[in-house]
């Protein structure tokens, strides 16, 4: 009987990681985030995942995304030959800084991948502050 080295090493992967059989992992939706001018956006890979099946909620800075990759239709007339895509719910969550404005996200799903855009805050924006040039205005610090 001979054995492949490589199965059983990416078996016990799977196992210490906590890989197999389930898609809560953080890595199973992967993301990219960027900043793009005055907005930040983010992107998810979801592939397979109908756009009913994905709810975003957001509670004062953490902004969650919940999705579910559900069975193929067919019911118990289809006999599984190989299944390595991952169903069920899964979900990741992101904690949103200050500056940016929680209530204009805008989102968008296209060929498996969903963007966030996440406007930044008017008082987190840069700004010029302009300065006097009248002498007599200003007060002398003693030391």
């Amino acid at each position: 009987m001979r054995t492949d080295p490589f199965r059983e090493l990416d078996r016990l992967t799977q196992q210490v990681l906590g890989t197999a059989g389930t898609w809560s992992k953080p890595a199973a939706m992967p993301m990219d985030a960027y900043r793009a001018g005055d907005e930040f956006v983010v992107c998810f890979d979801l592939p397979g995942v109908a756009p009913d099946a994905i709810e975003l909620d957001i509670e004062r800075n953490v902004l969650t995304v919940k999705a579910e990759r559900r069975p193929l239709p067919g019911g118990d007339n289809v006999e599984m030959q190989v299944s390595e895509r991952p169903l069920g719910v899964f979900s990741r969550q992101l904690f949103l800084g200050e500056s940016l404005d929680t209530d204009h996200i805008a989102a968008d799903y296209e060929a498996g991948v969903l963007t966030l855009r996440i406007p930044v805050a008017e008082k987190a924006k840069p700004r010029r502050i302009e300065i006097s040039g009248n002498r007599s205005d200003r007060k002398e610090i003693q030391a």
